[in-house]
């Protein structure tokens, strides 16, 4: 065995995530006294499935670009200055995160900019660089941590300030 067990309910699983929108009320877009994000932030693959395969780590990035748009129709809501970004992980889809920013009481760490991040691809997970490749109208920069990672974003979405 290859240390994966089969999990029951994988089908409908996968059914849900290609067509259930995420519920983010719990965010507040509104009351201006209490809106702001310290780089909250939001998984689509929190079991490691698309680590297994690409056929199965699609799917997640499929939702994460779809909430990437709903995402952005909720930040036009905001009355202040805001980021909004993916990071994908060369191999470790489970890390896969879509985020939103804002200046916050928390911490001065409002624009969120990382170091040493540049225009050449540092991936090596050839699916995923063919997947990346095809969106449109999205930006990306690439950089190394851990492991090699891409910043996914749109010019036009918030402040876009990464360099």
């Amino acid at each position: 065995m290859n240390g994966f067990k089969k999990r029951r309910g994988l089908k409908r699983y996968y059914k849900n995530l290609a067509s259930k929108i995420d519920d983010w009320s719990g965010l507040n877009f509104t009351d201006q006294k209490f809106t702001w994000f310290d780089l909250w932030h939001t998984h689509f693959d929190w079991f490691g499935y698309g680590n297994h395969s690409f056929d199965k780590r699609k799917p997640h990035l499929d939702k994460l670009f779809r909430h990437f748009e709903l995402l952005k129709q909720k930040a036009s809501e905001l009355k202040t200055d805001y980021q909004i970004w993916a990071t994908i992980l060369d191999n470790d889809s489970a890390s896969d995160a879509l985020y939103l920013h804002t200046p916050n009481p928390n911490r001065d760490n409002f624009p969120w900019a990382l170091n040493k991040l540049k225009s050449e691809n540092t991936l090596t997970n050839q699916k995923l660089i063919k997947y990346l490749d095809k969106l449109v109208g999205f930006e990306k920069l690439y950089g190394e941590a851990d492991e090699a990672f891409c910043i996914v974003y749109k010019k036009d979405v918030g402040l876009t300030n990464w360099l």
